[in-house]
């Protein structure tokens, strides 16, 4: 499957290594290619820039975000969710019409220092957002609630016995969404219904927050019991 991912960050640089490698044709989206391989330190949080990640993963190509979504079947938002409304325009809405759109992104506003206050909360969601934005794309919500590690390898942590969500409105991309989650290994997952219970997994994130503070890791995973 062809999928382009938007965003060179450390989620993106997490997907679009695990795709390539479980075979698939992936391109990673970026505003600026010259831009972007010229950085050469790592980002605020420690996260090496693309330009050193890239080399490891020659099978994995680099685009504008344009040129990258043009040719994908699939697109994975893995931006910094105050900027992916912004990204997905540039990426031009007729790239994305027909296609699934896979929002892994958070709605944390870190404009005011930490911690991060939610930007869209309670009667919306950055997928909702997408979807009216977009409304020819085919907008499924997950892999938000955990950290990038474990979207592509959540067996490392409880033999991958942790919940996934996924939320959207087409069945058969949520089908195609679940194929790509059991792929990487996920073996919990909950389908919460239509776009719009993306509330909720978008929500989770504080307590997700507020976890990795008292836990002093990342490396954990919400499981529903029933």
């Amino acid at each position: 499957m062809k999928i382009a991912i938007m965003g060179t960050g450390m989620v993106g640089q997490e997907l679009a290594g695990r795709l390539a490698v479980l075979g698939h044709d992936v391109t990673v989206g970026t505003r600026d290619i010259a831009a972007t391989m010229a950085r050469t330190e790592p980002n605020p949080v420690g996260i090496p820039p693309f330009s050193a990640w890239s080399p490891a993963h020659p099978d994995v190509a680099l685009a504008t975000f344009p040129d990258a979504a043009a040719g994908g079947e699939v697109i994975v938002n893995a931006t910094v969710g105050s900027a992916s409304l912004e990204v997905l325009r540039l990426a031009g809405g007729r790239h994305l019409a027909g296609k699934i759109l896979i929002d892994v992104a958070n709605v944390l506003d870190f404009s005011h220092g930490m911690p991060p206050t939610l930007f869209v909360k309670d009667t919306d969601s950055l997928a909702e957002q997408i979807q009216r934005e977009f409304p020819d794309a085919k907008v499924v919500k997950t892999l938000n609630t955990m950290t990038a590690s474990l979207m592509v390898n959540p067996r490392q942590l409880a033999d991958g016995a942790h919940t996934t969500f996924i939320s959207g409105d087409d069945p058969d991309a949520e089908d195609t969404v679940t194929a790509l989650l059991t792929q990487l290994g996920h073996t919990d997952i909950i389908d919460l219904g239509g776009i719009s219970t993306a509330r909720g997994p978008e929500m989770l994130v504080k307590i997700w927050l507020e976890l990795w503070d008292a836990l002093g890791t990342y490396e954990f995973g919400i499981k529903i019991v029933r």
